[in-house]
């Protein structure tokens, strides 16, 4: 089974126009990304960072979870969570927050399944964007909020 690093050192890999994330078998499981969802991971990624100050805006995250690596499209985290990990090419721990743009092709059960996985390595929340911009904000001890804890001045809905 290859690494996530062997995998982000593939030569093959490079360019390629799509989300790229493992299961549990090591197999890399490729999701195509359209330019809508660029856009917003830059715009959500953008005001993370203008809202958070004590930490850094990650697009593409790598997470190791119990269902191989998963990567939130945007993740925010705590310099003091994220030093021990700079330069490594997965994290074996969540980020504070963890964002996935919605694509078309995912399932309900799909997006609560990577939450729960982001729950269990120490995320505090996680947020969903959708196609039309609505984010829905869901805490490890709350199951659907409102807002957000940790940013709460962020918007609920983003006009692009």
């Amino acid at each position: 089974m290859r690494t996530w690093k062997e995998i982000c050192e593939d030569r093959n890999m490079e360019d390629l126009p799509y989300k790229v994330e493992t299961n549990r078998l090591g197999q890399v499981i490729l999701s195509p990304r359209e330019n809508w969802q660029g856009c917003l991971q830059a715009e959500i990624g953008a005001l993370l960072q203008r809202h958070r100050f004590a930490g850094k805006c990650i697009l593409s995250c790598a997470v190791e979870t119990s269902d191989g690596v998963k990567v939130p499209d945007v993740a925010w985290i705590s310099d003091d969570r994220l030093r021990p990990h700079r330069r490594s090419a997965s994290m074996p721990i969540a980020p504070e927050i963890c964002v996935e743009v919605r694509s078309y092709s995912n399932s309900v059960v799909e997006m609560m399944g990577k939450m729960q996985l982001y729950f269990a390595r120490g995320a505090e929340e996680v947020w969903f964007c959708d196609e039309d911009g609505n984010m829905t904000f869901y805490r490890h001890d709350v199951p659907e909020a409102t807002t957000s804890k940790l940013c709460p001045d962020f918007p609920v809905k983003f006009e692009w």
